[in-house]
């Protein structure tokens, strides 16, 4: 809180205070408290994962890290008019106005040590698209041979909770479900996958047709396994913890103001 020393004051003293001080209040930015007491040790568990540990322990040649999520509600846009190539000192360009063509989801599970991509799409998101992503990874080799594979998640309602993870191991021995915490799918390595889709297949969005949608999406998935390599993730537990524990300085100001 500034004290102003006077009653009135001038647009430019205004400023200047703003700017001694220097306060932004036309900038905003959004904020998530955490709400799992356990945050650190569910992401720390995740984020040992990507260093092939667990509980502790290297993991064997034979056991696999997978990070899966979904995409739901995606759209198929068929624009008013015919969208323009780029030409020299030009950018695309796209119509604004689209008809609506549709929705569909679009599931991923990305095996972060071996840059393996296995895709699918469906019609919606649930329990039981999500179970035949999983059967389609299972059941093919590597995975239906290994040790152990681990699945990273976050908690959306395809695989939330203590019944998912009974679901998975009743179903498939070798597979163990690691729920990251709440509000963490920044820590999920399938949303790098995600983001590099959107940037590089779905936008600007020209498919009128869901069929011209889902060959989009399967076509790229297949392309990208030919150039995938392993994410540079250099994200630690050790990480983790310096940014809780600097969040946890700023929390109390936070609380004050909410």
């Amino acid at each position: 809180m500034i004290e102003l020393p006077v009653s009135e004051a001038s647009a430019s003293t205004i400023w200047r205070w703003l700017h001694d001080d220097a306060l932004k209040p036309w900038q905003t930015r959004s904020w998530i408290y955490r709400r799992d007491p356990d945050f650190a040790a569910k992401a720390a568990r995740a984020l040992d994962l990507y260093q092939r540990i667990f509980d502790g322990k290297r993991l064997r040649p034979d056991e696999y890290v997978i990070s899966a999520d979904q995409k739901s509600q995606l759209q198929a846009l068929g624009r008013a008019h015919e969208t323009q190539a780029p030409a020299q000192g030009r950018p695309t360009r796209y119509e604004f106005e689209y008809e609506r063509g549709g929705t569909l989801a679009y599931l991923a599970a990305w095996d972060v040590h071996h840059a393996n991509l296995i895709d699918r799409v469906e019609k919606t998101t649930g329990i039981e698209p999500f179970g035949r992503l999983v059967e389609q990874v299972m059941t093919s080799e590597p995975y239906a041979s290994a040790r152990t594979v681990y699945w990273i998640v976050d908690n959306g309602s395809s695989h939330a909770g203590k019944t998912s993870i009974k679901r998975m191991q009743d179903q498939w021995a070798n597979a163990r479900l690691i729920h990251l915490p709440v509000h963490a799918s920044w820590l999920n390595q399938i949303e790098l996958y995600f983001s590099i889709l959107q940037r590089k297949a779905l936008t600007p969005n020209d498919l009128a047709t869901l069929e011209a949608l889902a060959e989009r999406l399967l076509g790229f998935g297949e392309h990208y396994r030919q150039i995938a390599r392993p994410f540079e993730w250099t994200f630690t537990r050790q990480d983790l913890a310096a940014l809780l524990n600097r969040i946890d300085r700023h929390e109390p100001q936070l609380a004050l103001a909410a």
